[in-house]
């Protein structure tokens, strides 16, 4: 999930590109634009269209930079991906529709941004249109809810102990960036490969950007927006992530996709179609030219019916991680 690099690298760029062939030329939709390394690619091909997204207003530098070299056939709005469906873009035809759900080196290294336990300064992780920052979380919300959100967001083993610390400091001292890595690594004296505090910011991260709904909002909205043959393609960075996109990307691939238009003879046609079971995974070159690739993992699938509104068990089925997403209604 965190790009740590010199250089920000686009993850699995070539196999994307073998999978959308842009090529033949179309519209594609860019839903986590960041340093615009996807649609830089796709741009090269003529008769090609990219409607780029991005919440990190930061963002439309690099959109700027693109737009004066494809004035004509590139679009850059600043919204979430869960605001897909803003767009209005029924009677155009999106052959593909691309989430990368990793952040970039530059988001990463952003001192402002406060994403990373390397930082120095406050707590922040908002990415653009929050409602409130990893300080609030830290010094407003009860312990049983920070040992939650690390708990199951962070995948966090001691996320009690943490918590309870976090309460005991914040009572007379300000809980920086610095200071709450000092404080998880009191508490995990055993080292791993991982930075002990690795977990605990990726639960933050999650949390403040409400990452969970805006996954499931931005699926469901992207699958509504592609007409058949269109594609869905997500590269995933975490377990969390990854088990949503596979259990969504299977249940439309199966019968679970129904059109409330179709005749009921017809109900059972699957919405998805799915080539491949298993997720495609970084090369070994990649891996060397880019060593924190190695947790992504891509899924896609193409839309194998000309329907739009269809129902999706995708909320029931992840309510109890939106349920503690909604613990930020009070910050």
């Amino acid at each position: 999930m965190v790009l740590d690099t010199p250089k920000h690298y686009p993850v699995l760029l070539n196999e994307i590109i073998s999978i959308i062939t842009p090529q033949h030329g179309g519209t594609f939709i860019d839903c986590t634009f960041g340093q615009g390394g996807y649609t830089k690619k796709i741009l090269r091909y003529k008769d090609t269209r990219v409607i780029a997204l991005d919440r990190d207003i930061l963002s439309k530098n690099n959109a700027d930079n693109i737009s004066k070299n494809f004035k004509e056939r590139f679009v850059f709005k600043n919204k979430k991906f869960s605001q897909l469906s803003d767009l209005k873009l029924k009677n155009e035809k999106i052959r593909a529709v691309i989430f990368d759900l990793g952040y970039s080196y530059t988001q990463i290294k952003d001192p402002s941004k406060g994403l990373s336990f390397n930082s120095s300064g406050d707590l922040n992780m908002r990415m653009g249109i929050n409602n409130f920052s990893a300080k609030d979380a830290i010094h407003k919300l009860e312990m049983h809810e920070l040992e939650k959100i690390f708990k199951v967001f962070g995948e966090e083993k001691e996320s009690k102990k943490i918590a309870k610390a976090i309460i005991k400091e914040r009572q007379s001292n300000e809980i920086t960036t610095q200071k709450l890595v000092e404080l998880i690594k009191r508490i995990k004296k055993k080292q791993n490969k991982i930075h002990s505090a690795t977990k605990i910011f990726q639960a933050l991260r999650i949390f403040v950007n409400k990452e969970i709904s805006e996954l499931i909002y931005g699926l469901i909205s992207a699958v509504k927006i592609l007409k058949k043959d269109g594609i869905l393609i997500v590269v995933t960075f975490h377990s969390i992530e990854d088990k949503i996109v596979k259990y969504f990307l299977k249940s439309l691939s199966e019968n679970k996709s129904v059109s409330r238009y179709l005749p009921k003879v017809d109900q059972s046609a699957p919405l998805l179609k799915m080539f491949k079971k298993k997720p495609i995974i970084p090369t070994q070159k990649e891996l060397e030219e880019n060593s924190p690739s190695r947790s992504a993992k891509l899924r896609y699938a193409i839309k194998d019916q000309d329907f739009y509104e269809f129902k999706s068990d995708l909320l029931d089925k992840f309510k109890h991680l939106i349920e503690i997403e909604n613990l930020g209604v009070k910050l």
